[in-house]
């Protein structure tokens, strides 16, 4: 029977047996896994082809329970429909078994609802995919494969069923709110491009995270900010004494050949953080003419022997080595001669293999430190242990390294470990340690692969701002972990030329990229710590992270993770 001259509502029952009937290898090409919101086996028994219109599936429905339907497919009875679900279920094909597997969503009790119901409630329903993606897991479809009868049973389910079965059947499994990766089943599957849009709102967007991050950022270099009027009255105080010191020298026999003090360190690299509390002051003594033979294996530290002539420093000379402790011992009795006399200024203990004299003095309440170092000047060719470092070719030009490479180095009375350890007849505290810190100055006050980078008439780079934040964090560390005393800023300044290095070009240090540039100078500091090797920028062959050793290393790297993982708490 056709169903001749009645009114049809969507599409005749008689045409979808029909087309089942006599297109069962269409069934076959179906892929199933289009249909989890309904019966995975309606698409098939009704023909449903890959080429069939979206709108097919919506008014189609072979569960209707309207007599017309029991009467119009007379000669296609309840038991060859069974069989033929059974013969469906029985095939080895992997796109026939992954709805039953794989598909959570309930998808058999749908199939009691009328034809004109289902197309009703999709028209009313234009957010089913909004909502489908904010539901958790749905019930599995009773269990994974029914058997023929039960779904012969669920055929004859009450009317009301299925209102409560086609919200379930929509909603999707195991939807992930950030993802999108689970498709939707029926209409959903043709809104899917839209999908990730509406899901990445109930996720906390990755921007959002780095906008607080790098709020958090920007509020701690604030902070760390010197004010104007305390870097002036410090500095005032500190050149002061600093003047008087190199007269004072100036009268002695020893020294008074004492040149400019060369002003190095933080402060007069403009990276001082919070207040003007640190100086360091370099008081330089020329010397013609001397042998520098080095003293271990590492390249920093060598032994001097000054050469016929009449240097004043010859007193300090035994045997053929310019002894650094005793130069140091008569130096430091110098200073505090001179500083005697100026009782606003204290002079603290010397400590082992430190090579300066350390002066406090209070100013606004604010303590103040000043190290005045003894150094000697070579103007000559920079040690061989140099050749490999300064790799700032690809950086700031080969010209600037040959121009920086042309300057005299310094040596200043310094050692590691015992003083009493011998090599080569010449004991570890008379040995003399290189110093660049005035070529270090120089790149740090001249920083950008563009001469205009931090200019008035240039682009502003955040090269300093890390490397601010860097030593910020480090100290709050210590403070936290007495254990991390032996790391100091110079670590965190080396790491940042290091990593200017690899990372040429100003445009890679935009200050409006100061958090992305920041993170990626702790995964640069963070990479040194947990294999222990950070090589010193202008001797590769120094490894800085010898003294603090592996376990400090590691302990130190995993505190750092810990912070850049949950948004730096320590500066809040």
């Amino acid at each position: 029977m056709t169903g001749r001259g009645r009114p049809r509502r969507a599409k005749s029952p008689d045409t979808e047996c029909a087309k089942a009937k006599t297109k069962p290898e269409e069934m076959k090409r179906i892929p199933v896994a289009r249909y989890p919101g309904k019966d995975f086996t309606e698409g098939k028994a009704n023909g449903i082809t890959k080429e069939q219109k979206p709108k097919a599936q919506k008014k189609t429905s072979h569960t209707e329970e309207k007599p017309s339907v029991q009467s119009a497919c007379q000669d296609k009875t309840a038991k060859h429909l069974i069989e033929e679900i059974k013969k469906e279920l029985s095939t080895p094909t992997g796109k026939t078994k992954a709805p039953v597997l794989g598909t959570k969503a309930k998808t058999c009790a749908g199939r009691a609802k009328t034809t004109d119901q289902s197309a009703e409630e999709i028209k009313t329903k234009p957010d089913t995919a909004k909502d489908a993606l904010k539901t958790p897991k749905a019930k599995k479809c009773g269990e994974k494969a029914k058997s023929p009868e039960q779904f012969a049973e669920m055929t004859k389910a009450q009317p009301e069923a299925p209102k409560d079965a086609t919200k379930a059947s929509i909603k999707t499994p195991n939807a992930k709110t950030c993802g999108g990766k689970a498709k939707p089943p029926g209409k959903i599957t043709e809104m899917q491009p839209e999908a990730p849009k509406d899901a990445t709102k109930a996720c906390v967007p990755r921007a959002r995270c780095e906008d607080k991050v790098d709020s958090v950022l920007h509020t701690t270099l604030e902070k760390l900010k010197i004010k104007r009027d305390d870097r002036s009255d410090a500095a005032g105080v500190v050149n002061k004494i600093v003047d008087i010191i190199i007269a004072h020298l100036k009268e002695t026999h020893c020294f008074k050949e004492v040149a400019e003090p060369l002003r190095t360190g933080s402060y007069y690299e403009n990276l001082k953080i919070s207040d003007p509390d640190e100086f360091d002051v370099m008081l330089p003594i020329p010397v013609d003419r001397v042998n520098v033979n080095p003293f271990g294996d590492d390249g920093a530290f060598y032994s001097v022997e000054l050469k016929r002539g009449k240097s004043p420093l010859q007193k300090f000379q035994k045997t053929d080595t310019l002894s650094a402790s005793e130069m140091l011992k008569e130096f430091r009795d110098e200073v505090k001669k001179c500083v005697k006399k100026h009782t606003e200024w204290e002079v603290t203990r010397k400590k082992a293999g430190c090579p300066a004299v350390t002066l406090l003095t209070t100013v606004k309440s604010i303590t103040i430190s000043l190290d005045v170092v003894l150094s000697i000047v070579v103007k000559s060719s920079w040690p061989p242990f140099t050749k490999e470092g300064i790799q700032i070719d690809g950086w700031l030009g080969t010209k600037v390294k040959q121009q920086y490479k042309g300057m005299p180095y310094y040596l200043v009375p310094k050692y590691e470990g015992k003083g009493t350890v011998e090599n080569d007849g010449v004991l570890a505290r008379d040995i003399w340690r290189v110093s660049f810190s005035h070529v270090e100055k120089a790149i740090l006050k001249n920083h950008g692969s563009e001469k205009t980078c931090c200019e008035k008439v240039g682009a502003r780079c955040c090269r300093k701002d890390c490397l601010k934040l860097l030593k910020h964090l480090l100290s709050l560390l210590k403070e936290k972990d007495t254990s991390f005393d032996k790391f100091c800023s110079y670590h965190a300044k080396t790491t940042l030329l290091h990593a200017c290095c690899s990372r040429t070009k100003d445009t890679e240090w935009r200050a409006s990229s100061l958090s992305d540039c920041f993170q990626l100078l702790l995964e640069d500091f963070v990479a040194h710590l947990e294999v222990g090797l950070l090589h010193n920028f202008f001797i590769p062959t120094q490894n800085l992270l010898s003294g603090p050793g592996p376990k400090k290393c590691n302990s130190l790297a995993r505190r750092i993770k810990e912070e850049c993982d949950n948004g730096f708490p320590i500066f809040k």
